[in-house]
């Protein structure tokens, strides 16, 4: 459930359009060109004086990309004044030869021009990715002055986690990618571990992890540092393979990846060697403790289900409002570590839990045929959509999930489903949920929408960084 880049747009599929030498531009210097070049709308007034006095005006051009770049579509050019920071390579018109050699050749950092040579800014470089320019500023920067950068943008990105940390809330998400302005950089801290991913190919180096190891141990002193890449992503972006070492440990000798952390005042078991993406899904955080809230303002508290529980996450918050609640998911290691993390919060709870390893889709299927009822369902499914092409497909799922849980609620029911894919939009949502209450003659009523924690945050300029959706509903 965490912000995912899609396979198609991580590998090329001969998209890119052949490298060729940079051609000269001519510039045209206009009235709104010096404009910009004095940042302000307006003539600066030693242009006016010499207008006025009929001298000759000597022009001056913008300013051009270095000679050593890449320049890119007027689509593209848009896109990045427009505060998105990706350019795909189909947007990418040129790149100057030495920026075009071989993966491991290729520098980590571009200068980014659009189509007339006006310079955009910089960029991380990933020659084999279809996410060939990921934009870390406006400006022409070095090695230097990025790793200044990404460290003052770290520092920032956890600072505004400090106040959502609590004692009973010890675990989140310290910098979110785009979302944090640090492009292909995501780590989460789950109580004294933190977990760092690496998901581009100009980010893959020892300054970037150095750094970065540097500034956690500054705010953050935590008991062991590690780096757990994304595997798909890893063989996509070309990243070398990293070391089975922490970057950092208090105890270098015997070095900790299992750690306990807290969500919601509740105790969860994190293994840093195994789980999804960084280990487990912070994201989900306040919507767990909605379910639960919602639970009890409903009644509906008697039997719960959570469907795709993953860890317990949602089953374990609803043990606190319910009497009985079973969990389903078809990964046996995901329930494994349910049961232990049930197990440790035993006492805080009041329901009997139980876990199941089933096929979401096929045990709906038979429950709902054979009239099983429940007070409130949880749909928390893996991303159905991983490219646009995949949301009809997608749809059709949710609609089924959806469909069955809705057959199976009591009347005044609670039904909290999700989509974590970004390609599947609100509307898109709403619309399969709204075809299921038809399909299942029900009346539903919205209670909420509502989306990831605020250590995810969103950024409007970057509508992939709102991936996450959650409707809270009451059944009639």
């Amino acid at each position: 459930m965490e912000l995912t880049i899609p396979a198609e747009l991580m590998s090329k599929q001969n998209k890119s359009r052949p490298v060729e030498k940079q051609k000269p531009v001519t510039h045209r210097t206009d009235r709104s060109s010096m404009a910009s070049l004095a940042g302000d709308r307006s003539s600066p007034p030693s242009m006016s004086r010499h207008v006025k006095e009929g001298r000759s005006l000597k022009a001056v051009p913008p300013p051009k990309s270095p000679a050593v770049g890449a320049m890119i579509s007027r689509r593209a050019a848009d896109r990045i004044r427009s505060g998105h920071v990706w350019v795909y390579a189909s947007d990418v018109e040129s790149i100057t030869a030495t920026a075009a050699g071989g993966s491991e050749d290729a520098p980590a950092l571009l200068p980014v021009a659009d189509n007339r040579g006006l310079l955009l800014g910089t960029a991380l470089y990933s020659p084999t990715s279809q996410i060939a320019l990921r934009m870390i500023s406006h400006q022409s920067v070095n090695k230097s002055e990025w790793l200044q950068l990404l460290e003052q943008r770290l520092r920032k990105a956890i600072g505004r986690r400090r106040r959502l940390m609590s004692v009973e809330t010890n675990a989140c998400r310290l910098c979110f990618s785009e979302a944090d302005e640090l492009p292909g950089i995501v780590a989460d801290k789950y109580g004294d571990l933190v977990v760092l991913q690496l998901l581009a190919k100009g980010l893959d180096s020892e300054e970037v992890r150095s750094t970065c190891t540097r500034i956690f141990n500054d705010e953050l002193s935590p008991s062991a540092i590690v780096e757990r890449p994304d595997p798909r992503v890893r063989e996509l972006e070309g990243l070398s393979a990293p070391s089975t070492a922490p970057l950092w440990a208090a105890d270098p000798e015997a070095p900790l990846t299992h750690f306990a952390f807290r969500l919601n005042g509740l105790e969860f078991q994190y293994d840093a060697n195994a789980g999804q993406k960084t280990g487990a899904f912070l994201d989900q955080r306040e919507n767990y403790a909605a379910a639960a809230a919602w639970s009890m303002r409903l009644g509906a508290t008697e039997r719960a289900l959570d469907v795709c529980t993953y860890q317990g996450g949602f089953a374990l918050h609803l043990a606190r409002s319910c009497r009985q609640v079973t969990g389903i998911d078809a990964s046996r290691a995901s329930l494994e570590v349910a049961e232990r993390n049930l197990a440790v919060n035993r006492e805080r709870l009041g329901a009997d839990v139980d876990w199941i390893e089933a096929d979401a889709f096929e045990l709906l299927r038979d429950w709902s045929d054979k009239r099983e009822t429940f007070d409130t369902i949880v749909l928390d499914p893996p991303a159905f959509a991983k490219s646009q092409r995949a949301v009809e497909g997608a749809l059709r799922g949710y609609k089924e999930l959806n469909l069955r849980a809705l057959k199976m609620l009591r009347p005044g029911g609670l039904l909290v489903t999700c989509s974590c894919s970004h390609h599947v939009g609100w509307n898109d949502l709403q619309g399969a949920v709204t075809s299921a209450t038809a399909d299942a003659h029900r009346r539903v009523r919205l209670l909420e929408r509502r989306g990831a924690a605020p250590d995810h945050p969103v950024v409007l300029n970057i509508p992939e960084t709102e991936y996450l959706k959650c409707l809270v509903l009451e059944v009639e």
